[in-house]
């Protein structure tokens, strides 16, 4: 018996699209290949290392194991709906800043992961920062780096909150 597709209507980036996919479509293919974005990255397709990590409902998700039929009526963010109006967001700018890349595959899963985080605790210690980015890998080393715009990307905020900007 041979697949059968569906329409299916997903909120990515505060954007409803009307999409076509089997429904167990892995979310990842759609929204590289249908949606053209970009930020989520194929690396396993076992939900083990990270780059396709999306925001979904507020919380950090592996986008190559969600079917597509599970994200129907939840609310996803890329790494390019971090941004607002073409300015990055701060986890963004503080990345470039701390220049916390080496080959860059493995950002769009360290920065959504980092999102996801910051959005529950806004402070979180470097003990808490290590723990979230545990699962996320990255064979290049950058490691002190990404910590470091973490840190960066904590204070910037913090002082947004304030007012202090």
């Amino acid at each position: 018996m041979g697949r059968i597709s569906k329409r299916h209507e997903l909120n990515v980036n505060g954007v409803v699209h009307e999409i076509e996919a089997e429904t167990t479509t892995p979310l990842l293919f759609v929204l590289r290949n249908q949606l053209c974005l970009n930020g989520p990255k194929y690396g396993c397709g076992y939900g083990e290392c990270g780059t396709c990590t999306i925001i979904i409902d507020g919380l950090a998700a592996r986008s190559c194991t969600i079917p597509v039929g599970l994200a129907v009526n939840h609310e996803i963010i890329t790494l390019e709906g971090l941004s607002d109006g073409g300015r990055l967001h701060p986890i963004q700018k503080a990345f470039v800043d701390a220049q916390a890349a080496q080959c860059g595959y493995c950002l769009n899963g360290m920065i959504m992961t980092i999102a996801a985080l910051l959005d529950r605790n806004p402070s979180p210690n470097d003990a808490e920062i290590r723990n979230e980015l545990r699962f996320n890998l990255c064979r290049c080393g950058a490691h002190y780096e990404i910590l470091e715009a973490v840190r960066l990307a904590i204070a910037s905020m913090a002082q947004t909150r304030s007012g202090t900007l």
